[in-house]
């Protein structure tokens, strides 16, 4: 089962989550030099607290908590203490560029928790084989948003399309770590439909997937639910494809992909 990721640090919403089986939660306490990476993008940037793990942490009993810091700065040693005094079960480093930065990070958390790392920046893709295998790390992610900024391109999905993220994918399957990548919106939603993404975590083997900010919409009742059980049937009914069924799947999916890439540069 693909471990769904949710943010969110509203405790009411948190026990929902708990309830239901494979979800991941996520407190979100990255600010520093996102507001200037993502100028001018319809992107969200968290409002999230040290306090606020804490608060989710508490309405949790099976769901594990992710809490993502800062990229790595002076502060991070303090950042990390906070984090798991508040009780962090796993910790997320974004924005990381070379070896050298995992190896501090690592060593700072110290094997307390799982790591997982966030991979959002062509100048980590190009030095993978140099960090994937250091010590402490579990889980690799990938970030599109970010990473197809860093990569030029224009399109969020464009790295899933040439071919990128099959390349981190492969690494992590080598290394024996989980590996996810992107968000993920309501299975007929997005550019990309939910339903395609989906297809694509499943063929490449992924462990979890980030549920979009659209997935949620505060609504009242059980939509929520309604739109998780969604994607459990639809993910049942995908790994049921054939080999050939994956390839024609993956080759029809770049096509979409680079089809509104082009479009997008039209519009530009």
């Amino acid at each position: 089962m693909l471990e769904l990721i949710q943010i969110t640090n509203d405790p009411a919403f948190a026990r929902r989550c708990d309830a239901l089986d494979g979800l991941r939660l996520f407190v979100d306490l990255e600010r520093l030099g996102k507001a200037e990476r993502q100028a001018g993008r319809n992107t969200f940037i968290s409002g999230h607290q040290i306090e606020d793990i804490g608060k989710v942490k508490r309405v949790l009993r099976r769901s594990p908590l992710m809490v993502r810091i800062n990229p790595l700065h002076e502060g991070t040693p303090a950042e990390v203490e906070s984090a798991l005094q508040e009780g962090a079960d796993r910790l997320m480093l974004p924005m990381f560029t070379r070896s050298s930065e995992v190896r501090e990070f690592t060593a700072v958390v110290a094997g307390r928790v799982p790591v997982s790392l966030l991979l959002e920046t062509a100048a980590a893709l190009e030095c993978i084989d140099d960090w994937i295998a250091l010590p402490g790390l579990d889980e690799v992610y990938v970030g599109l948003n970010d990473l197809h900024l860093s990569m030029g391109h224009r399109f969020m999905f464009e790295p899933l399309a040439k071919g990128f993220v099959d390349r981190v994918a492969i690494a992590a399957k080598r290394h024996k770590l989980r590996f996810g990548f992107g968000g993920i919106a309501r299975l007929d939603e997005g550019l990309l439909p939910g339903c395609d993404v989906l297809a694509e975590h499943l063929r490449l083997g992924s462990r979890s997937v980030i549920l979009s900010r659209t997935f949620h919409r505060g609504e009242d009742g059980e939509s929520f639910e309604a739109e998780v059980a969604k994607l459990r049937r639809a993910e049942a009914q995908l790994s049921q494809r054939t080999p050939g069924q994956i390839d024609e799947d993956a080759r029809r999916i770049a096509a979409v992909i680079q089809r509104i890439a082009a479009e997008m540069g039209r519009a530009a």
